[in-house]
């Protein structure tokens, strides 16, 4: 088992993760209203789904992701109409002079909303297989235990990056003021809202 396995699945998810999309905003967003370990639980949720789409370009699991790609219209319909949602509740939320902490139940909520958002959008295992591809993995010949590292790899170098974020959103909350969060909120849901739609249109294409 050759540790390079380990290393290239943490530089890949790394790097699929800190690109700031529709995952990123709702990680701060929850960070900065419902606490750290809000916003943490939320990027580990998209960190799970990244390993979940790394193990299948690893282990070449092709059936899942020829379904997943042939069900992508109906999926990222589920997942634009989601984050349409997020948005609007986003915009409409009134922030709290304190940050609350999140219950149990709450961050159960963060961390399977956002798991399930990251897997509507199945195009990402596209992404994993350009990524594999440009590091030679695709026809390099490993075995399945080096497989399940660079999968590991992938699912805590993803987790990093959501620990980088949301510890450093934290710290920052502390200089926020109340009419800042507002426009947080407000800006955050109109990113949220746009790329719900952005997902819904793009499937008449």
């Amino acid at each position: 088992m050759d540790p390079i396995y380990f290393l290239k699945g943490l530089i890949i998810g790394f790097s699929i993760a800190a690109p700031v999309g529709s995952i990123g905003v709702l990680c701060i967003r929850r960070t900065l209203s419902s606490g750290w370990a809000s916003g943490l639980l939320s990027g580990v949720g998209a960190a799970t789904a990244d390993a979940f789409y790394g193990s299948v370009a690893a282990f070449g699991l092709t059936f899942i992701s020829n379904f997943l790609i042939q069900q992508q219209v109906i999926i990222r319909l589920v997942g634009g109409a989601f984050l349409c949602y997020l948005g609007i509740r986003t915009i409409l939320s009134r922030p709290a002079e304190v940050a609350h902490q999140a219950s149990p139940r709450g961050l159960v909520s963060a961390y399977s909303s956002t798991f399930l958002l990251t897997l509507a959008n199945p195009l990402t295992i596209l992404s994993f297989a350009a990524i594999f591809a440009g590091f030679g993995l695709v026809v390099e010949e490993h075995s399945y235990a080096s497989s399940g590292i660079m999968v590991l790899g992938v699912l805590l170098g993803s987790s990093a990056w959501w620990l980088i974020l949301s510890s450093l959103t934290g710290l920052l909350k502390s200089r926020i003021n109340l009419a800042a969060l507002t426009w947080i909120n407000r800006i955050s849901g109109l990113i949220l809202l746009g790329f719900g739609v952005v997902a819904i249109i793009g499937t008449a294409f």
